[in-house]
């Protein structure tokens, strides 16, 4: 079973993807940059700014297809600037409290949108 998710509580996605795909039991989340889904609008600000409404932006999509933070088993973290780990770690650390899927972590060139962070996940429904 293939279910394609949306919710407008995430935002709409800039390019030809989804928000999320489920395959059984299986969320694949596409990547989030910081935009506020209400606005339509990037949140420029620090890179704690960011992380946070990418965050949040995940944590819709998840509760959108039925799961949670807790059910997230991988997380791949792109960055456009490495010495901003510390600063994403602490606020990722907020959504990730007891539970820490697996990771990875990479700087890259350039994000869209100017993002400075993008999160995706993968998670079990």
């Amino acid at each position: 079973m293939i279910k394609i998710i949306k919710t407008k509580n995430a935002p709409t996605p800039i390019g030809p993807y989804n928000q999320a795909i489920q395959a059984n039991e299986w969320l694949y989340c596409s990547g989030q940059v910081a935009i506020n889904p209400q606005t339509g609008k990037f949140i420029s600000g620090s890179v704690t700014d960011e992380a946070e409404q990418v965050l949040k932006n995940l944590q819709a999509v998840l509760e959108k297809a039925g799961t949670n933070f807790n059910r997230v088993v991988k997380c791949g973290i792109f960055l456009t600037d490495m010495n901003d780990f510390v600063a994403v770690n602490e606020v990722y650390a907020k959504y990730f409290k007891d539970h820490h899927p697996a990771r990875e972590t990479v700087a890259v060139k350039a994000l869209p949108a100017g993002a400075k962070v993008e999160i995706s996940c993968v998670a079990l429904v």
